[in-house]
């Protein structure tokens, strides 16, 4: 293992790192909305919406990434739509992320009570403020568990835009070994800097659900 190396490689990796982080952050946002929308489509069955929410839900979980990926950057250019690799990375974790956030929040949503619906009516709320001050926060606190392990999965998931050029982590550790024959260094760089940004997200998850907990039981 070569130290000097690595520590000469180091700044290389955070600026690799800042961009797998933006584009899991953006994938995980867009994604979060798109689950929300489709969570709410399939809960509340919007006509002439639900099976168009369904076939994409079985389409995104059902092709890998990577194709998805190469048809945004390489598919789409054949017929004049080029897109950078960055949007692409983004618009594919979004897309594969979405139909996962919609189904935990589709069971978030499916978990509240009727009870607490019809309680929330009674006392005079609207259907959107019930959905917004009683529903939506119990379905998210219900959720979180599964909302979290699917952030923590595009996050991993973002390697896989090294496939079409963006320069992310995996990118830079798989050039280093291509170029400079370093293969343990990029490796052992490649593992540290991934947990740098996985275990504190993974620790707030964990934290967020015990307070959630705490929230709902008492304990």
């Amino acid at each position: 293992m070569n130290w000097q190396y690595i520590l000469e490689a180091i700044p290389r990796f955070v600026d690799a790192t800042i961009l797998t982080l933006q584009l899991s952050l953006w994938g995980i946002l867009l994604s979060a909305i798109i689950g929300l929308l489709c969570a709410i489509v399939l809960v509340y069955q919007v006509r002439g919406v639900q099976w168009w929410v369904k076939a994409y839900i079985e389409v995104s979980r059902n092709t890998p990434l990577l194709i998805q990926v190469f048809f945004l950057y390489f598919g789409l250019s054949k017929i004049g739509i080029k897109l950078d690799g960055f949007t692409c990375g983004v618009i594919g974790l979004a897309f594969l992320g979405g139909s996962y956030m919609a189904e935990a929040m589709r069971g978030g949503l499916e978990a509240v009570s009727k009870g607490q619906i019809e309680s929330a009516l009674s006392i005079g709320l609207s259907p959107s403020q019930a959905f917004r001050y009683v529903i939506f926060p119990q379905a998210f606190a219900i959720a979180t568990p599964a909302i979290g392990a699917n952030c923590l999965f595009l996050m991993k998931e973002s390697s896989i835009i090294s496939a079409i050029a963006v320069a992310e982590l995996m990118f830079l550790a798989k050039d280093i070994i291509g170029m400079d024959y370093k293969t343990n260094e990029a490796l052992f760089l490649l593992v540290v800097f991934y947990l740098i940004i996985l275990f504190p997200v993974s620790l707030f998850v964990r934290y967020l659900e015990r307070r959630l907990r705490q929230a709902k039981y008492g304990a």
